[in-house]
Order: structure tokens, then sequence, then C-alpha cells
């Protein structure tokens, strides 16, 4: 059953729209190789099943992964705890476009991470808005509609 806006809910399995499993896949798999470390010791290391690490090497994600499963995966690979959620959110053609609308003479790199950080907190308000969308039908459309500016006098 979909919202009113046709967004599907949330469920814990299937993907879900503008998540790179891929890019985790290749992300873990150069690290592991770059520290040499297998898929027993990583399990090991961070709690998880050896077919969970399987599964994330692959990117062929038949059922939703936990954040707090990516969490200890980073952390066991001495990344920061966020990393594989960073990297499975990333959207590399908004980097690329951002790095090729910079204007001449400015720091590309810098205006990249202003549109990273742009597009992040669209992706978050998004997600806010969807859920409140769940919780309560017509909230998401009101919080588009509102305000900063207080109360509205005419009421």
């Amino acid at each position: 059953m979909a919202n009113r806006r046709g967004v599907p809910p949330y469920t814990a399995r299937g993907r879900v729209e503008g998540e790179d499993w891929q890019a985790v896949a290749d992300a873990l798999n150069a690290r592991m190789a770059a520290l040499r470390i297998g898929q027993q010791a990583l399990a090991t290391a961070s709690g998880v099943s050896v077919a969970t690490i399987r599964q994330l090497q692959h990117g062929a994600q038949r059922r939703r992964v936990q954040n707090a499963t990516l969490t200890a995966v980073a952390s066991a690979l001495d990344w920061p705890h966020d990393h594989l959620i960073r990297v499975l959110l990333q959207d590399q053609d908004q980097e690329r476009d951002a790095a090729e609308q910079a204007p001449p003479g400015s720091d590309s790199a810098s205006a990249g991470t202003d549109h990273q950080i742009l597009a992040v907190l669209l992706r978050i308000e998004q997600r806010l808005t969807d859920l409140a969308e769940r919780i309560v039908p017509g909230v998401g459309r009101a919080g588009e509609q509102a305000n900063d500016n207080g109360p509205d006098p005419a009421k």
C-alpha cells in the first residue's frame, strides 16, 4: 500500500531508490584487498556473519542490510563508523554535475563539497516528509507549504 505520493511503505526487504549497493561492494572489496583481510577475519572483527559479508561484497541485495551492520563493518575496516552508509547514499551523478558546473576560477572541490552537503540535506528532507506522510497522512504536504516565519497572523 502506497501513500498519497505513491511512495511504498518502508519494509525490511528489498531495494530503496537512491541506494548504490554496488558502490558499497566496490569500496568494501577494495578496502579488504588493501588490508589483505578475508571474509572470515572481517566477519569475526565486525561481529557480522560471513554470509552478510559475502552479500555486501557482491552488491546484490535480496534483503536490506541494517545501518548497524554497515557501521560494524566500516569500524572493523578502520573507516569512520558512517563511511559505508555515506557510500550507499552517495549520488555520483550529482557530484560530477557539481564539479562541471563550478564557475571558472572557483575551487571546484569546495563547490563539489557544497553540492554534496546540499544533496544530503535534500535527501534527509525528503525522507522526513515521507515519514511524516506515513505517520499522519496529509502532514507531508502541509510541511512543504510551511515556513519558518511562525503562525499566520491572518488566522
